[in-house]
Protein backbone atom coordinates (compact mmCIF):
# COMPACT_ATOMS: atom_id res chain seq x y z
CA UNK A 1 0.00 0.00 0.00
CA UNK A 2 1.32 3.40 -0.93
CA UNK A 3 0.33 7.00 -0.56
CA UNK A 4 1.36 10.04 1.42
CA UNK A 5 1.36 9.36 5.20
CA UNK A 6 -1.25 6.64 4.63
CA UNK A 7 -3.98 9.32 4.60
CA UNK A 8 -5.35 8.58 1.16
CA UNK A 9 -8.98 7.70 0.43
CA UNK A 10 -9.99 5.72 -2.67
CA UNK A 11 -13.65 5.87 -3.72
CA UNK A 12 -16.17 4.53 -6.25
CA UNK A 13 -19.78 5.67 -6.69
CA UNK A 14 -22.37 3.62 -8.57
CA UNK A 15 -26.07 3.71 -9.31
CA UNK A 16 -28.22 0.58 -9.46
CA UNK A 17 -31.87 0.18 -10.47
CA UNK A 18 -34.65 -1.59 -8.63
CA UNK A 19 -36.71 -4.33 -10.28
CA UNK A 20 -40.23 -5.67 -10.14
CA UNK A 21 -40.85 -9.41 -10.51
CA UNK A 22 -43.53 -10.41 -13.02
CA UNK A 23 -43.06 -14.08 -12.11
CA UNK A 24 -42.51 -14.00 -8.36
CA UNK A 25 -39.79 -15.37 -6.11
CA UNK A 26 -41.31 -16.55 -2.82
CA UNK A 27 -39.74 -19.24 -0.67
CA UNK A 28 -36.18 -20.43 -0.09
CA UNK A 29 -34.63 -23.89 -0.13
CA UNK A 30 -31.60 -22.54 1.75
CA UNK A 31 -32.00 -19.61 4.16
CA UNK A 32 -28.29 -18.81 4.55
CA UNK A 33 -27.30 -18.85 0.88
CA UNK A 34 -30.71 -17.45 -0.16
CA UNK A 35 -31.50 -20.16 -2.71
CA UNK A 36 -35.07 -19.96 -4.06
CA UNK A 37 -37.58 -22.77 -4.60
CA UNK A 38 -38.44 -21.47 -8.10
CA UNK A 39 -37.08 -19.40 -10.99
CA UNK A 40 -38.32 -15.80 -11.31
CA UNK A 41 -38.46 -13.09 -14.00
CA UNK A 42 -38.39 -9.33 -13.47
CA UNK A 43 -38.48 -5.99 -15.26
CA UNK A 44 -35.77 -3.49 -14.31
CA UNK A 45 -37.17 -0.01 -13.65
CA UNK A 46 -35.61 3.17 -15.07
CA UNK A 47 -32.91 4.21 -12.55
CA UNK A 48 -33.51 7.89 -13.27
CA UNK A 49 -36.80 7.44 -11.36
CA UNK A 50 -36.05 4.58 -8.92
CA UNK A 51 -32.51 3.70 -7.88
CA UNK A 52 -29.94 3.32 -5.15
CA UNK A 53 -26.75 5.37 -5.27
CA UNK A 54 -23.84 3.97 -3.26
CA UNK A 55 -20.36 5.33 -2.59
CA UNK A 56 -17.76 2.87 -1.27
CA UNK A 57 -14.39 4.02 -0.01
CA UNK A 58 -11.25 2.50 1.45
CA UNK A 59 -8.46 4.07 3.48
CA UNK A 60 -5.75 2.86 5.87
CA UNK A 61 -7.04 5.56 8.25
CA UNK A 62 -10.46 3.84 8.67
CA UNK A 63 -10.51 1.85 11.93
CA UNK A 64 -13.63 -0.24 11.15
CA UNK A 65 -16.17 -1.01 8.41
CA UNK A 66 -19.00 1.56 8.59
CA UNK A 67 -22.20 2.15 6.61
CA UNK A 68 -24.73 4.97 6.30
CA UNK A 69 -28.17 4.43 4.71
CA UNK A 70 -30.14 7.54 3.73
CA UNK A 71 -27.91 9.61 6.02
CA UNK A 72 -28.21 7.41 9.15
CA UNK A 73 -25.45 5.09 10.31
CA UNK A 74 -26.55 1.44 10.36
CA UNK A 75 -24.86 -1.71 11.64
CA UNK A 76 -22.92 -3.87 9.19
CA UNK A 77 -22.93 -6.81 11.60
CA UNK A 78 -25.91 -8.57 9.94
CA UNK A 79 -25.15 -11.90 8.30
CA UNK A 80 -26.26 -10.70 4.85
CA UNK A 81 -23.91 -7.71 4.74
CA UNK A 82 -21.10 -9.87 6.11
CA UNK A 83 -21.69 -12.54 3.42
CA UNK A 84 -21.41 -9.96 0.64
CA UNK A 85 -18.32 -8.28 2.14
CA UNK A 86 -16.59 -11.63 2.71
CA UNK A 87 -17.34 -12.90 -0.82
CA UNK A 88 -16.16 -9.67 -2.47
CA UNK A 89 -12.97 -9.35 -0.38
CA UNK A 90 -12.09 -12.96 -1.22
CA UNK A 91 -12.13 -12.08 -4.95
CA UNK A 92 -10.36 -8.68 -4.69
CA UNK A 93 -7.49 -7.96 -7.10
CA UNK A 94 -4.51 -5.58 -7.14
CA UNK A 95 -5.57 -1.95 -7.52
CA UNK A 96 -3.37 0.97 -8.57
CA UNK A 97 -4.26 4.66 -8.81
CA UNK A 98 -1.17 6.26 -10.34
CA UNK A 99 -2.58 9.79 -10.07
CA UNK A 100 -2.95 9.48 -6.30
CA UNK A 101 0.12 7.28 -5.92
CA UNK A 102 -1.94 4.46 -4.37
CA UNK A 103 -1.18 0.78 -4.81
CA UNK A 104 -3.22 -1.90 -3.03
CA UNK A 105 -2.12 -5.53 -3.31
CA UNK A 106 -4.94 -8.05 -3.34
CA UNK A 107 -3.94 -9.54 0.02
CA UNK A 108 -4.15 -6.04 1.63
CA UNK A 109 -7.96 -5.89 1.16
CA UNK A 110 -8.47 -8.27 4.11
CA UNK A 111 -6.79 -5.74 6.41
CA UNK A 112 -8.35 -2.55 5.04
CA UNK A 113 -11.64 -1.13 6.33
CA UNK A 114 -14.43 0.30 4.22
CA UNK A 115 -16.85 3.21 4.49
CA UNK A 116 -20.13 2.79 2.59
CA UNK A 117 -22.88 5.36 2.06
CA UNK A 118 -26.11 4.47 0.30
CA UNK A 119 -29.15 6.49 -0.69
CA UNK A 120 -32.51 5.29 -2.07
CA UNK A 121 -34.52 7.85 -4.02
CA UNK A 122 -37.71 5.96 -3.06
CA UNK A 123 -39.20 4.56 0.22
CA UNK A 124 -37.15 1.89 1.99
CA UNK A 125 -38.83 -1.41 3.07
CA UNK A 126 -42.27 -0.43 1.76
CA UNK A 127 -42.53 -3.17 -0.88
CA UNK A 128 -40.68 -1.31 -3.65
CA UNK A 129 -37.65 -3.63 -3.67
CA UNK A 130 -35.33 -1.18 -1.91
CA UNK A 131 -33.21 -4.03 -0.52
CA UNK A 132 -32.79 -5.41 -4.06
CA UNK A 133 -31.38 -2.16 -5.42
CA UNK A 134 -29.37 -1.55 -2.23
CA UNK A 135 -27.56 -4.88 -2.03
CA UNK A 136 -26.99 -4.99 -5.79
CA UNK A 137 -25.44 -1.52 -5.62
CA UNK A 138 -23.26 -2.50 -2.65
CA UNK A 139 -21.89 -5.54 -4.50
CA UNK A 140 -21.48 -3.75 -7.85
CA UNK A 141 -19.65 -0.72 -6.37
CA UNK A 142 -17.38 -2.85 -4.16
CA UNK A 143 -16.56 -5.05 -7.17
CA UNK A 144 -15.45 -1.93 -9.07
CA UNK A 145 -13.47 -0.59 -6.10
CA UNK A 146 -11.64 -3.91 -5.62
CA UNK A 147 -11.16 -4.53 -9.35
CA UNK A 148 -12.99 -7.89 -9.44
CA UNK A 149 -12.77 -9.94 -12.64
CA UNK A 150 -16.27 -11.45 -12.26
CA UNK A 151 -18.99 -10.46 -14.76
CA UNK A 152 -22.44 -9.20 -13.66
CA UNK A 153 -23.97 -12.68 -13.73
CA UNK A 154 -21.26 -13.99 -11.37
CA UNK A 155 -21.66 -10.87 -9.19
CA UNK A 156 -25.41 -11.57 -9.06
CA UNK A 157 -24.68 -14.80 -7.16
CA UNK A 158 -22.92 -12.68 -4.49
CA UNK A 159 -25.69 -10.03 -4.39
CA UNK A 160 -28.22 -12.87 -3.99
CA UNK A 161 -26.62 -13.70 -0.62
CA UNK A 162 -27.50 -10.19 0.58
CA UNK A 163 -31.06 -10.07 -0.77
CA UNK A 164 -32.54 -12.65 -3.13
CA UNK A 165 -34.09 -10.26 -5.64
CA UNK A 166 -30.89 -8.13 -5.61
CA UNK A 167 -29.38 -10.57 -8.12
CA UNK A 168 -31.93 -9.39 -10.72
CA UNK A 169 -30.86 -5.71 -10.30
CA UNK A 170 -27.44 -6.38 -11.86
CA UNK A 171 -29.01 -6.14 -15.32
CA UNK A 172 -31.33 -3.78 -17.15
CA UNK A 173 -34.38 -4.77 -19.17
CA UNK A 174 -35.88 -8.21 -18.54
CA UNK A 175 -34.03 -10.55 -16.19
CA UNK A 176 -34.33 -14.20 -15.18
CA UNK A 177 -33.05 -15.57 -11.88
CA UNK A 178 -32.30 -19.27 -12.16
CA UNK A 179 -33.11 -21.11 -8.91
CA UNK A 180 -30.16 -23.44 -9.61
CA UNK A 181 -29.66 -27.02 -8.45
CA UNK A 182 -26.24 -26.96 -6.76
CA UNK A 183 -26.18 -27.04 -2.97
CA UNK A 184 -23.51 -24.33 -2.82
CA UNK A 185 -25.66 -21.97 -4.94
CA UNK A 186 -23.03 -21.54 -7.67
CA UNK A 187 -25.68 -21.90 -10.42
CA UNK A 188 -28.32 -19.71 -8.73
CA UNK A 189 -27.72 -16.48 -10.62
CA UNK A 190 -29.31 -13.90 -12.90
CA UNK A 191 -29.12 -13.56 -16.70
CA UNK A 192 -30.55 -10.90 -18.99
CA UNK A 193 -33.36 -12.13 -21.26
CA UNK A 194 -33.61 -8.88 -23.23
CA UNK A 195 -32.36 -5.33 -22.73
CA UNK A 196 -34.56 -2.31 -21.99
CA UNK A 197 -34.66 -1.26 -25.67
CA UNK A 198 -36.18 -4.61 -26.73
CA UNK A 199 -39.69 -3.58 -25.60
CA UNK A 200 -39.39 0.14 -25.05
CA UNK A 201 -43.02 1.10 -25.67
CA UNK A 202 -44.03 -0.24 -22.25
CA UNK A 203 -44.85 2.40 -19.62
CA UNK A 204 -44.97 1.67 -15.90
CA UNK A 205 -47.07 3.51 -13.32
CA UNK A 206 -46.57 2.72 -9.65
CA UNK A 207 -49.25 3.64 -7.11
CA UNK A 208 -47.49 4.17 -3.77
CA UNK A 209 -50.35 3.19 -1.51
CA UNK A 210 -48.25 3.29 1.60
CA UNK A 211 -44.67 4.36 2.05
CA UNK A 212 -44.60 2.86 5.56
CA UNK A 213 -42.49 -0.15 6.47
CA UNK A 214 -44.48 -3.36 6.12
CA UNK A 215 -45.64 -5.39 9.14
CA UNK A 216 -44.29 -8.73 7.91
CA UNK A 217 -40.83 -8.62 6.31
CA UNK A 218 -40.32 -10.68 3.15
CA UNK A 219 -37.74 -12.83 4.96
CA UNK A 220 -40.02 -13.95 7.80
CA UNK A 221 -43.06 -14.10 5.48
CA UNK A 222 -41.31 -16.53 3.12
CA UNK A 223 -40.15 -18.72 5.97
CA UNK A 224 -43.68 -18.96 7.38
CA UNK A 225 -45.13 -19.74 3.93
CA UNK A 226 -42.66 -22.56 3.24
CA UNK A 227 -43.36 -24.04 6.69
CA UNK A 228 -47.17 -23.80 6.69
CA UNK A 229 -48.65 -23.40 3.16
CA UNK A 230 -49.63 -26.57 1.26
CA UNK A 231 -50.15 -24.39 -1.85
CA UNK A 232 -46.53 -23.20 -2.09
CA UNK A 233 -45.18 -26.61 -3.12
CA UNK A 234 -47.79 -26.92 -5.88
CA UNK A 235 -46.94 -23.38 -7.04
CA UNK A 236 -43.17 -23.97 -7.14
CA UNK A 237 -43.29 -27.42 -8.77
CA UNK A 238 -46.31 -27.30 -11.10
CA UNK A 239 -47.30 -23.70 -11.83
CA UNK A 240 -44.17 -21.54 -12.00
CA UNK A 241 -42.06 -23.67 -14.42
CA UNK A 242 -44.81 -23.45 -17.08
CA UNK A 243 -45.28 -19.72 -16.48
CA UNK A 244 -41.53 -19.07 -16.75
CA UNK A 245 -41.45 -20.70 -20.21
CA UNK A 246 -44.55 -18.80 -21.33
CA UNK A 247 -43.27 -15.48 -19.95
CA UNK A 248 -39.91 -15.86 -21.72
CA UNK A 249 -41.81 -16.34 -24.99
CA UNK A 250 -44.11 -13.36 -24.31
CA UNK A 251 -41.11 -11.08 -23.67
CA UNK A 252 -39.23 -12.35 -26.74
CA UNK A 253 -42.29 -11.85 -28.98
CA UNK A 254 -43.48 -8.66 -27.25
CA UNK A 255 -46.84 -10.42 -26.77
CA UNK A 256 -48.57 -8.07 -24.35
CA UNK A 257 -51.78 -10.11 -23.90
CA UNK A 258 -49.82 -13.14 -22.66
CA UNK A 259 -47.41 -10.97 -20.64
CA UNK A 260 -50.33 -9.25 -18.86
CA UNK A 261 -52.23 -12.47 -18.14
CA UNK A 262 -49.14 -14.12 -16.64
CA UNK A 263 -48.07 -11.06 -14.59
CA UNK A 264 -51.56 -10.57 -13.10
CA UNK A 265 -52.25 -14.24 -12.36
CA UNK A 266 -48.79 -14.79 -10.88
CA UNK A 267 -49.15 -11.74 -8.61
CA UNK A 268 -52.57 -12.97 -7.51
CA UNK A 269 -51.25 -16.45 -6.81
CA UNK A 270 -48.34 -15.09 -4.78
CA UNK A 271 -50.81 -13.21 -2.57
CA UNK A 272 -53.05 -16.30 -2.40
CA UNK A 273 -50.05 -18.24 -1.07
CA UNK A 274 -49.55 -15.48 1.53
CA UNK A 275 -53.19 -15.93 2.59
CA UNK A 276 -52.64 -19.71 2.69
CA UNK A 277 -49.80 -19.17 5.16
CA UNK A 278 -50.65 -19.68 8.83
CA UNK A 279 -51.11 -17.21 10.38
CA UNK A 280 -52.09 -15.47 7.12
CA UNK A 281 -50.00 -12.62 5.69
CA UNK A 282 -51.79 -9.57 4.28
CA UNK A 283 -49.58 -7.44 2.07
CA UNK A 284 -52.32 -5.85 -0.02
CA UNK A 285 -55.04 -3.62 1.43
CA UNK A 286 -58.44 -2.27 0.30
CA UNK A 287 -56.82 0.34 -1.93
CA UNK A 288 -54.72 -2.38 -3.63
CA UNK A 289 -57.90 -4.36 -4.29
CA UNK A 290 -59.71 -1.31 -5.73
CA UNK A 291 -56.78 -0.72 -8.11
CA UNK A 292 -57.03 -4.33 -9.34
CA UNK A 293 -60.77 -3.88 -9.86
CA UNK A 294 -60.23 -0.67 -11.84
CA UNK A 295 -57.68 -2.38 -14.16
CA UNK A 296 -59.70 -5.61 -14.55
CA UNK A 297 -62.92 -3.75 -15.49
CA UNK A 298 -61.06 -1.81 -18.18
CA UNK A 299 -59.23 -4.88 -19.53
CA UNK A 300 -62.53 -6.80 -19.72
CA UNK A 301 -64.34 -3.92 -21.45
CA UNK A 302 -61.59 -3.71 -24.11
CA UNK A 303 -61.61 -7.52 -24.52
CA UNK A 304 -57.81 -7.54 -24.60
CA UNK A 305 -55.45 -6.52 -21.79
CA UNK A 306 -54.45 -2.85 -21.80
CA UNK A 307 -52.59 -2.96 -18.49
CA UNK A 308 -50.88 -5.61 -16.35
CA UNK A 309 -50.66 -5.22 -12.58
CA UNK A 310 -48.32 -6.82 -10.09
CA UNK A 311 -47.81 -6.41 -6.33
CA UNK A 312 -44.72 -7.40 -4.40
CA UNK A 313 -44.70 -7.90 -0.60
CA UNK A 314 -46.59 -4.67 0.08
CA UNK A 315 -49.73 -2.76 -0.97
CA UNK A 316 -48.13 -0.73 -3.78
CA UNK A 317 -49.44 -1.44 -7.28
CA UNK A 318 -47.07 -1.66 -10.23
CA UNK A 319 -49.06 -1.26 -13.43
CA UNK A 320 -47.50 -1.92 -16.83
CA UNK A 321 -49.28 -0.28 -19.78
CA UNK A 322 -48.84 -1.67 -23.29
CA UNK A 323 -47.83 1.74 -24.70
CA UNK A 324 -47.78 5.47 -23.98
CA UNK A 325 -51.29 6.15 -25.24
CA UNK A 326 -52.65 3.44 -22.91
CA UNK A 327 -50.58 4.85 -20.02
CA UNK A 328 -52.23 8.27 -20.48
CA UNK A 329 -55.69 6.64 -20.38
CA UNK A 330 -54.64 4.64 -17.32
CA UNK A 331 -53.46 7.78 -15.53
CA UNK A 332 -56.83 9.45 -16.22
CA UNK A 333 -58.62 6.46 -14.66
CA UNK A 334 -56.30 6.39 -11.65
CA UNK A 335 -56.69 10.13 -11.00
CA UNK A 336 -60.47 9.83 -11.40
CA UNK A 337 -60.68 6.96 -8.87
CA UNK A 338 -57.84 8.03 -6.57
CA UNK A 339 -57.66 11.84 -6.64
CA UNK A 340 -55.17 13.62 -4.39
CA UNK A 341 -56.27 15.48 -1.27
CA UNK A 342 -57.49 18.98 -2.14
CA UNK A 343 -54.38 20.61 -0.66
CA UNK A 344 -51.96 18.30 -2.54
CA UNK A 345 -49.72 19.76 -5.20
CA UNK A 346 -50.14 17.78 -8.45
CA UNK A 347 -46.40 18.13 -9.04
CA UNK A 348 -45.64 16.04 -5.93
CA UNK A 349 -48.56 13.61 -6.58
CA UNK A 350 -47.21 12.49 -9.97
CA UNK A 351 -43.45 12.02 -9.96
CA UNK A 352 -40.95 10.49 -12.39
CA UNK A 353 -41.82 10.99 -16.05
CA UNK A 354 -44.33 13.84 -15.74
CA UNK A 355 -44.78 14.13 -19.51
CA UNK A 356 -47.50 11.43 -19.29
CA UNK A 357 -49.65 14.04 -17.49
CA UNK A 358 -49.52 16.18 -20.65
CA UNK A 359 -50.48 13.16 -22.78
CA UNK A 360 -53.44 12.67 -20.44
CA UNK A 361 -54.43 16.33 -20.93
CA UNK A 362 -53.93 17.19 -17.26
CA UNK A 363 -52.22 20.45 -16.33
CA UNK A 364 -53.58 21.17 -12.84
CA UNK A 365 -56.04 20.09 -10.14
CA UNK A 366 -58.97 21.64 -12.07
CA UNK A 367 -58.33 19.12 -14.86
CA UNK A 368 -58.31 16.28 -12.30
CA UNK A 369 -61.63 17.47 -10.85
CA UNK A 370 -63.12 17.69 -14.36
CA UNK A 371 -62.33 14.03 -15.19
CA UNK A 372 -65.44 11.97 -15.99
CA UNK A 373 -66.11 8.33 -15.19
CA UNK A 374 -64.47 5.97 -17.71
CA UNK A 375 -66.91 4.26 -20.15
CA UNK A 376 -66.56 0.85 -18.47
CA UNK A 377 -68.19 2.18 -15.27
CA UNK A 378 -70.73 4.64 -16.76
CA UNK A 379 -74.42 3.95 -16.01
CA UNK A 380 -73.37 1.44 -13.39
CA UNK A 381 -73.13 1.92 -9.63
CA UNK A 382 -71.34 5.25 -9.07
CA UNK A 383 -67.66 4.79 -8.31
CA UNK A 384 -66.61 5.73 -4.83
CA UNK A 385 -63.72 8.16 -5.12
CA UNK A 386 -60.88 7.42 -2.73
CA UNK A 387 -59.25 10.76 -1.93
CA UNK A 388 -55.88 10.45 -0.27
CA UNK A 389 -55.76 6.61 -0.40
CA UNK A 390 -52.76 6.78 -2.75
CA UNK A 391 -49.73 8.73 -1.43
CA UNK A 392 -48.41 9.45 -4.94
CA UNK A 393 -47.83 7.91 -8.36
CA UNK A 394 -44.46 7.24 -10.03
CA UNK A 395 -44.42 7.20 -13.85
CA UNK A 396 -41.49 5.26 -15.25
CA UNK A 397 -40.43 2.67 -17.84
CA UNK A 398 -38.12 -0.35 -18.22
CA UNK A 399 -34.53 0.83 -17.66
CA UNK A 400 -30.84 -0.04 -17.79
CA UNK A 401 -28.56 -1.84 -15.36
CA UNK A 402 -25.93 -0.59 -12.88
CA UNK A 403 -23.45 2.12 -13.85
CA UNK A 404 -20.40 3.75 -12.27
CA UNK A 405 -20.85 7.51 -11.73
CA UNK A 406 -17.45 8.98 -12.49
CA UNK A 407 -18.47 12.59 -11.70
CA UNK A 408 -17.31 13.12 -8.11
CA UNK A 409 -20.22 15.47 -7.37
CA UNK A 410 -22.44 12.33 -7.17
CA UNK A 411 -20.29 10.88 -4.35
CA UNK A 412 -22.03 10.52 -0.98
CA UNK A 413 -18.73 10.50 0.95
CA UNK A 414 -16.16 13.27 1.31
CA UNK A 415 -13.13 12.41 -0.87
CA UNK A 416 -10.72 13.67 1.83
CA UNK A 417 -12.22 12.14 4.99
CA UNK A 418 -14.33 9.26 3.65
CA UNK A 419 -17.18 10.45 5.89
CA UNK A 420 -20.71 11.40 4.70
CA UNK A 421 -20.86 14.80 3.00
Amino acid sequence: MGGEAEKWVLMVTARTPTNIAVIKYWGKRDETLILPINDSISVTLDPSHLCTTTTVSVSPSFDQDRMWLNGKEISLQGGRFQSCLREIRARAQDVEDKKKGIKINKEDWQKLNLHIASYNNFPTAAGLASSAAGLACLVFSLAKLMNLKEDNSQLSAIARQGSGSACRSLYGGFVKWFMGKEENGSDSLAVQLADEKHWDELVIIIAVVSARQKETSSTSGMRDTVETSPLIEHRAKEVVPKRITEMEGAIQNRDFATFARLACTDSNQFHAVCLDTYPPIFYMNDTSHRIISCVEKWNRAEETPQVAYTFDAGPNAVMIARNRKTAALLLQRLLYNFPPQSDTDLDSYIIGDKSILQDAGIKDMKDVEALTAPPEVKDKIPTQKSKGDVSYFICTRPGGGPVVLSDETHALLDPLTGLPK
